[in-house]
């Protein structure tokens, strides 16, 4: 990860600011949308990007499952409520992880929405294996310590706690979906652009996690991350009619 480029581009972007409206509402429609979908995509929802977005005006997709619609739904509603904690400059805490994690479950399982795991689980096809169940508030609770009291640059920060939140794995469902959620909060809270981590870069996706778990090396994902907030710029670029 080259962070000189990274802020390169944002004291970029930072000098064009205020963008005209119309750019900015572009940008934030296709954003959720493809946001949406490749995140979903990620963990395994079907719907295609296409449907994404008309499942998101409002319509039911025939022959998709009604958890796929309100998979695209409810991470719709997450990066609206992960907007209005930006803009209120509201400071990280478990409330807000879990209320996050409460939208992504919401109507598909609100026993466990913004709970806790209580049992134990295993991902598969990663080397690592999460806590104990027992373990988990004490981790939380640490990596909030940690998130309070490090001085890291914002995207080094934002990547580190992406990995050991997904480490700690605290809900039984929809870990990967908060995780990006906050990854992008970070960013945003920074004044760079959300990313979108594509569904065809997956696999690279979980071996930079596994790397980050297992060996104890964030350079993998941290590259990962710095390729998707390059293609996050340049939709600035582009919509703004100038040179990469």
């Amino acid at each position: 990860m080259n962070l000189n480029d990274i802020d390169q581009w944002k004291r970029r972007l930072d000098d064009l600011r205020p963008l005209p409206p119309e750019v900015t509402r572009n940008l934030r429609e296709a954003l959720v949308v493809n946001w949406t979908y490749h995140s979903n995509a990620i963990e395994g929802n079907t719907l295609t990007l296409l449907e994404t977005k008309v499942v998101l005006e409002g319509i039911t997709i025939g022959g998709k499952l009604l958890r796929e619609h309100f998979e695209a739904i409810n991470h719709r509603d997450a990066i609206y409520y992960l907007e209005d904690a930006v803009h209120n400059e509201e400071p990280l805490s478990e409330w807000q992880i879990r209320n996050l994690h409460r939208l992504v479950l919401k109507e598909i399982d609100n026993a466990n929405a913004g709970i806790y795991r209580r049992t134990n689980v295993v991902i598969a096809g990663a080397r690592h294996v999460p806590p104990d169940a027992l373990q988990v508030p004490a981790q939380m609770h640490a990596l909030l310590d940690w998130y309070a009291s490090v001085q890291l640059h914002p995207v080094l920060r934002a990547v580190q706690l992406h990995a050991d939140f997904v480490k700690i794995h605290p809900f039984t469902d929809g870990n990967g979906r908060t995780a990006r959620l906050l990854l992008n909060l970070e960013l945003l809270k920074a004044g760079y652009p959300a990313i979108v981590l594509p569904v065809q870069r997956r696999l690279a996706y979980y071996e930079a996690l596994d790397a980050a778990h297992i060996d104890g090396d964030l350079a993998p994902f941290a590259d990962l991350v710095a390729d998707c907030l390059r293609e996050a710029f340049a939709q600035y670029w582009h919509a703004l009619r100038l040179e990469p």
